[in-house]
């Protein structure tokens, strides 16, 4: 469903951040033999300013290396190469997941010193949450560019007028306009939101507001009975009392 979309483009990256992620992860906790911290930091930092480089930095490099062979090679052995359009926009997109893990690795340090000064600091690089890079990557996607779909090597906005502003390599790309997802579409595989049971009050993507797409929700009555109060009686049994609470339920017309 959908293929070249901005959703699709949203999931390759995802997709490859979050190989990155896990492998360079497991590289850093000694769970895998082929790799371990980042090897190349050892030995450096500032004597000046007072810090150097320790502890275990996450080896991000190994982790895009092995994303980019895992994920990259299946696009490059359907043609043979790398040449078609639609190929080399799912190459960008997976890079550009790639990408966001890199750009938001951080410093962490901590203190040596007496009584708790900050004489001396370790320093080691870090990866950033995954809820982190997510949030980042569903930016890029809320500012995905529409390329041409009239192209064989070179990636090309779709507006002329915009051609000259150059598509970063931490930019989402796509094709194809999104289909509407409010709407039924069996052919397309799309369920639709009639009926959806959504939350009144929030302004989330659960919100009656957005989830019911402007068309309204109805609201009804639901009963709930449980048992509630329960005592242990000696010897030997449970007694409840049977308790009755009624909800409001929102779904989408």
């Amino acid at each position: 469903c959908c293929a070249g979309t901005k959703e699709t483009a949203f999931i390759s990256a995802v997709t490859a951040a979050g190989l990155v992620h896990a492998v360079t992860r497991s590289c850093s906790a000694g769970n895998v033999t082929e790799c371990s911290c980042d090897v190349t930091l050892r030995h450096g930092g500032s004597a000046s300013e007072g810090w150097h480089w320790g502890g275990c930095s996450d080896d991000i490099h190994y982790g895009m290396a092995f994303s980019r062979k895992f994920l990259d090679a299946p696009f490059k052995n359907v043609t043979g190469k790398s040449g078609s359009g639609l190929v080399a926009m799912n190459l960008h997109n997976n890079e550009a997941g790639r990408q966001a893990v890199a750009k938001l690795m951080s410093v962490d340090c901590r203190c040596h010193g007496v009584s708790g000064s900050c004489a001396v600091k370790t320093c080691w690089k870090t990866m950033s949450s995954f809820e982190k890079i997510g949030r980042f990557l569903k930016d890029k996607y809320e500012n995905s560019i529409q390329i041409s779909d009239r192209l064989k090597k070179k990636l090309r906005r779709k507006e002329k007028s915009q051609r000259k502003i150059p598509i970063g390599k931490e930019d989402l790309l796509y094709v194809n306009k999104s289909p509407n997802y409010c709407v039924e579409d069996q052919k397309l595989g799309i369920p639709g939101t009639q009926g959806r049971e959504c939350n009144r009050t929030s302004q989330g993507p659960e919100g009656c507001n957005l989830l019911c797409c402007g068309r309204g929700y109805n609201t009804h009555v639901v009963r709930h009975v449980e048992r509630c109060e329960c005592k242990f009686v000696w010897c030997c049994y449970v007694r409840c009392r049977r308790c009755e609470t009624m909800t409001d339920v929102h779904t989408c017309k």
